[in-house]
C-alpha cells in the first residue's frame, strides 16, 4: 500500500520567486531519489500539497517540510492508504501553478491535473482550493 498524505500551508511574507522555484527543485530531486510523487500548488500565499509514495518516505518528506521555515500554519488535511500512485504518471515530483509561475489560471490549470483522479474527495480539495485561492 501506499500513503498518499496531504496538506495545507502559509508561505512566509518573506518568500520570494527564488524561493519558490528552490523548493520545487529540491523536491523534484529528493522525490525521484525516494519515489515519492505528487502535486504542489502554489497561489502566491499558499502551498497546498499531495504527497504519496512509501509511508515511511513519505512521513519523513512531510517532517522535512514541516521544518522548513519559509512556510507556517501547516494543516495535515488528510491521510490515506492507496493501491496505486494517483500522481504517478507525473515525472517531476511537483508541479506550481498559479500566478508565480504559468499563466496565472489557477483553476483551470488544476481542474486540468486533477481530472483523472480516482478520489473525489482529494480532486474536489485541490479544485476548491484553487477556486478560493485563484478564482
Amino acid at each position: 500500500m501506499i500513503l498518499q498524505l496531504s496538506y495545507i500551508s502559509t508561505a512566509r511574507p518573506t518568500l520570494i520567486l527564488a524561493d519558490v522555484e528552490n523548493i520545487l527543485a529540491a523536491s523534484r530531486r529528493r522525490n525521484q531519489a525516494d519515489a515519492i510523487t505528487g502535486l504542489l500548488v502554489f497561489d502566491g500565499k499558499r502551498f497546498l500539497q499531495v504527497l504519496e509514495g512509501d509511508e515511511a518516505k513519505v512521513e519523513q518528506t512531510y517532517q522535512r517540510i514541516a521544518a522548513d521555515e519559509r512556510h507556517r500554519a501547516i494543516v495535515r488535511l488528510s491521510e490515506r492508504r492507496i493501491a496505486a500512485a494517483e500522481f504517478g504518471h507525473w515525472a517531476m515530483a511537483s508541479h506550481i501553478v498559479g500566478p508565480v509561475l504559468g499563466d496565472g489560471n489557477v483553476v483551470a490549470q488544476v481542474d486540468a491535473m486533477t481530472a483523472d483522479l480516482p478520489d473525489a474527495n482529494l480532486r474536489e480539495t485541490l479544485r476548491g482550493f484553487a477556486r478560493v485561492r485563484g478564482g
